[in-house]
């Protein structure tokens, strides 16, 4: 293909999707779809529009930023940038977002450049994205830094390879069939709980979080950033307290979105010591994606990650009977996570690899 130099410009936050200033916005989560659909096959991997638009619209907690590139009228590529705003963040986080038909014409190259630009811009000293891949062997594999895991190459990982990206660690994403027989849900829930014991005790809610629980939520949210498995990913320690998980939550609903928590309290001290939480679109019969499954260090060995994820899924079949499967990411080396979800009924459906540079 002919190299060009597309015209980079910034992605209009509108104030609604019906303004007149959305159109970019909307294409922005179209592409996304799209390029979901054409590399793994699996369009719903990436937020509608209407998700997307809140957690845009405040930030209080994170920024995004994003760039539309053009030859002429057309828009031919897009890339979305991620900033958390903790004091110690070093990163930014982004999405290059290139179709297949216009790949390979320096597009992609333009804004990479212009991610890495952005990242000075904002005094971030490490840039990070992910790379989706089918679950295939190819001629060429690539193998993490964890050593865990292995995807095919792929033109994106060429790309930020040959930019001096490294391959940190590679996820897992997997699919459950809500719609399955939930015996073993039951069966793997009783054990669980009848091993944790007394001393763990199971609480569940649709969000919003009831007042009472939302500092012990915010405990445990924030723990997913440094508890749960990252290789050797640069993130940064997220504060949470009873108020953001306020604004989490008004951000989530505002898109129409629904969840259900389910979380395990340890008894002699009231804490939330794990969770899972379970979230589907305003279209009630699409994929729903887990956000978050974590225990913490202090309490791991007792089954709780199972307690949790078991009890949602019952309930979930049971909020949401037109949902037809839960997607969900892991990392490679998560082996306690992987074991329960493989002996529920997961299967892997595709492969993500995490890329870092630092500058």
């Amino acid at each position: 293909m002919t190299i060009v130099e597309p015209t980079i410009t910034p992605l209009i936050v509108p104030v609604s999707l019906d303004a007149e200033n959305a159109a970019d916005f909307r294409a922005c989560a179209a592409l996304n779809r799209q390029i979901c659909d054409e590399l793994v096959g699996l369009p719903d991997l990436a937020p509608d529009a209407e998700e997307m638009l809140p957690g845009w619209q405040d930030e209080t907690d994170a920024l995004h930023r994003g760039f539309v590139a053009r030859i002429g009228d057309e828009i031919v590529g897009m890339i979305t940038l991620y900033l958390a705003l903790e004091a110690e963040a070093h990163a930014i986080e982004f999405d290059l977002l290139v179709p297949r038909a216009h790949w390979g014409r320096g597009i992609e190259n333009a804004l990479l450049a212009r991610a890495e630009a952005e990242a000075r811009t904002h005094g971030r000293n490490v840039l990070q994205t992910w790379s989706m891949h089918r679950p295939m062997e190819a001629e060429r594999m690539l193998v993490p830094r964890t050593g865990w895991g292995r995807v095919p190459a792929t033109p994106l990982s060429d790309l930020v390879e040959s930019d001096g990206y490294v391959l940190e660690q590679v996820e897992r994403n997997s699919e459950y069939d809500l719609h399955g027989d939930p015996e073993p849900l039951r069966e793997a829930l009783t054990a669980a709980t009848a091993f944790a014991g007394a001393d763990y005790r199971l609480v569940e809610w649709d969000m919003p979080t009831p007042p009472e629980l939302r500092a012990g939520f915010a405990a445990v949210l924030a723990r997913l950033s440094t508890d749960a498995p990252s290789g050797d990913m640069d993130f940064a320690e997220e504060s949470w307290d009873a108020d953001r998980v306020v604004r989490r939550e008004a951000r989530i609903l505002s898109a129409g979105q629904a969840v259900s928590v389910a979380a395990v309290q340890h008894v002699p001290t009231g804490e939330l010591v794990a969770y899972n939480e379970l979230v589907i679109a305003a279209d009630r019969t699409g994929v729903t994606d887990q956000y978050g499954t974590l225990v913490s260090k202090d309490h791991r060995g007792h089954r709780l990650g199972t307690i949790v994820k078991c009890a949602n899924l019952l309930r979930w079949r049971e909020l949401m009977p037109r949902a037809t499967v839960v997607s969900t990411f892991n990392a490679e080396e998560n082996r306690p996570m992987l074991s329960i979800n493989e002996a529920i009924g997961f299967v892997p459906v595709s492969y993500a690899g995490a890329w870092q540079k630092k500058i």
